[in-house]
């Protein structure tokens, strides 16, 4: 008896190893998610009814969430910094779903302006009555070299991705932990977990929310039903890379790529909702073999950085060479 269990044994292991790597060559989301998106809650019914506050709501991400949402059925608050903007996105969330004008609040917001924060969370607070759900996607990316990049960059990049994010959620959440229940969820970004090149700065205004959120987190043990979570989202299609900073503050890309190899906003979001629904903590969303830079990272360091040191090298080399550095890993270089 014990020979045939070993034997079944044998066989089933690999069998079953196999089918996992088979499993990651072809997801694009950590398997926590993916396990929530087959067996778990659906965003449609947990989402229905919420008041759910999106900042960047005008585009990329966050204009995706405000559509998504709006077809479950959660009653919105959209803010950025571009009103007529925002009431183009309220149109068609409208026009796409049957919320009523009054279930959707455009409330105009900047996120450097952290002084008005408190008077904008009240305006939401006296509308609804209360907020479920506060994602805090609004924030920049960056595309230049330390070595040319100006100090005032990085000032405005942790003023505006971390800082700015940092007000909002301080504004919001004691009237969850009055209330005992809510979920503040915070797009961070894969560089969140590990460095890039040509984004020295955007890295370090996404390691500090990990580090502010996961240590928020922890001091949170008391408010079991109060979901902190934060999202890693890969290359995702959008146009952050457009808005990014470069060396100087006014200075605009160069050059934007094109962004075919990287994940359609929708199923970026569609798995942040799921992730939202069943209260996952920190989801990683990407293609591979972006998915896999993650996993290396949290379970294989030193491999990590050698993966790192020769992708960083092509990506600085693209970068100097006038050619998108995103797209570049993908496509090969005319030469004359």
């Amino acid at each position: 008896m014990d020979w045939c269990i070993v034997s079944a044994l044998w066989y089933f292991i690999p069998v079953y190893l196999a089918i996992h790597v088979l499993c990651f060559i072809f997801a694009d989301a950590d398997f926590t998610l993916l396990r929530a998106s087959l067996m778990g809650h659906r965003p449609e019914t947990k989402l229905k009814g919420l008041v759910v506050w999106v900042t960047g709501a005008s585009s990329g991400i966050g204009e995706e969430l405000a559509y998504q949402l709006a077809r479950c059925g959660s009653r919105l608050v959209l803010s950025a910094r571009r009103e007529q903007e925002l009431i183009r996105v309220k149109c068609r969330c409208l026009e796409n779903s049957n919320l009523k004008d009054e279930d959707i609040l455009v409330l105009p917001l900047d996120l450097l302006e952290r002084t008005s924060h408190e008077e904008k969370t009240k305006t939401v607070i006296q509308y609804f009555g209360h907020v479920d759900v506060l994602i805090n996607n609004g924030g920049r990316s960056q595309r230049s070299l330390c070595l040319e990049t100006s100090v005032d960059v990085y000032q405005a990049l942790m003023d505006l991705n971390f800082l700015g994010t940092v007000s909002m959620t301080k504004q919001v959440l004691p009237h969850m932990t009055q209330r005992g229940t809510g979920s503040i969820v915070t797009v961070s970004s894969v560089v969140g977990l590990a460095g890039a090149p040509l984004a020295t700065g955007y890295s370090a205004s996404k390691h500090a929310l990990q580090g502010f959120f996961n240590s928020l987190r922890t001091e949170l043990t008391d408010f079991p039903k109060i979901l902190i979570s934060t999202v890693c989202p890969g290359p995702v299609q959008s146009l952050i890379v457009d808005n990014a900073f470069t060396e100087e503050l006014n200075k605009p890309v160069a050059m934007v790529g094109n962004q075919e190899h990287k994940m359609p906003t929708s199923r970026c979001v569609h798995l942040m909702l799921v992730g939202i629904s069943n209260g996952v903590k920190e989801m990683w969303i990407a293609q591979q073999p972006f998915l896999l830079f993650y996993y290396a990272w949290q379970y294989a360091p030193t491999f990590a950085w050698s993966i790192t040191a020769l992708l960083g090298r092509k990506r600085v080399q693209n970068f100097k060479a006038g050619l998108d550095a995103d797209s570049a890993y993908f496509t090969k270089p005319k030469t004359s």
